[in-house]
């Protein structure tokens, strides 16, 4: 399990002139990934305690603080696999999360465990395919999350419970049965679409993986979009041979916060320094040369 901080500890002109604009803020990396639950599960509480206490869970917005997470159990067994509506965690349940595919719609698994389960509602997506519980697991029991037709999702944030946009300041997941090394992404995308951040989930074959990011400077997440293995499920995919096959579990992110505008982007804060300073030693150049 890692714990990574990009930060430069001094920044000198040479490295203002050419490092990248993220250079300027601190992106702090939580990563893991194991066996089992607990092997990941340190890791995943000190990523909560980056976004703040309390799980505000369904209060409606706005909140000043804290966090959100959905780990996808709330579904009764019976109900379970239910295919969710996109807005699912925001118009019905608020959490402030909206998800969209191009695929054809979204899927929570079956429940380990239900008395009345069938081979319709089998866990952990047994129900689209019958290997899938042979190498999927869970974080939180007792259900999974999945696109459907497709390995790609977005996320985007709304103040819980509204039809008003967000932005949050972090943002992580697990996944279940990473096998190749870059499979699977977090991508980070601000509020003019511009992308902040991009990083592959560690491999646990069979196992769990969790990544999670956050930003200190004042960087507001939009969008994040997740590339779950680079395979959707279904009755013909099956994992192995070059084909990784994943499923999510828990999502974590900061409390959603309205979209504040007109904040300096880091470019513009280094373009401001980078101007300010260039005359300075313009001046300083022509004066030891007198």
């Amino acid at each position: 399990m890692f714990t990574k901080i990009y930060q430069p500890a001094t920044i000198a002109l040479a490295t203002l002139l050419l490092a990248p604009t993220s250079s300027l803020a601190a992106t702090l990396v939580r990563e893991a990934a194991g066996l089992n639950a607990a092997s990941i599960q340190n890791v995943v509480d000190q990523f909560r305690a980056d976004l703040g206490n309390p799980n505000n869970r369904n209060a409606i917005g706005p909140i000043a603080g804290g966090r959100r997470e959905i780990n996808w159990d709330g579904a009764p067994g019976p109900a379970a696999p239910f295919n969710m509506p996109g807005d699912f965690f925001n118009a019905t349940v608020p959490r402030g999360a909206v998800f969209t595919t191009s695929g054809s719609g979204f899927q929570i698994s079956g429940a380990d465990g239900n008395p009345n389960q069938t081979t319709a509602n089998i866990e952990e997506f047994g129900n689209i395919n019958p290997t899938y519980p042979d190498i999927f697991q869970t974080f939180s029991p007792e259900k999974l999350f999945t696109a459907l037709g497709s390995n790609v999702l977005d996320v985007s944030f709304f103040i819980p419970g509204t039809n008003t946009p967000a932005t949050v300041s972090g943002f992580g997941a697990v996944f279940t049965d990473v096998d190749l090394p870059d499979s699977t992404k977090l991508e980070y995308f601000d509020i003019n679409n511009k992308l902040l951040f991009s990083r592959s989930v560690l491999p646990a074959d069979n196992g769990l993986s969790f990544l999670g990011v956050s930003f200190d400077a004042g960087e507001q997440i939009s969008r994040v979009r997740i590339t779950s293995g680079n395979a959707p499920l279904s009755a013909d995919t099956f994992d192995g041979n070059g084909i990784d096959v994943v499923a999510m579990d828990d999502f974590f992110y900061s409390e959603p916060q309205a979209v504040v505008q007109g904040v300096p982007e880091p470019s513009s804060i280094l373009g401001l320094l980078v101007g300010g300073l260039l005359p300075l030693f313009g001046f300083a150049k022509r004066n030891r040369q007198r």
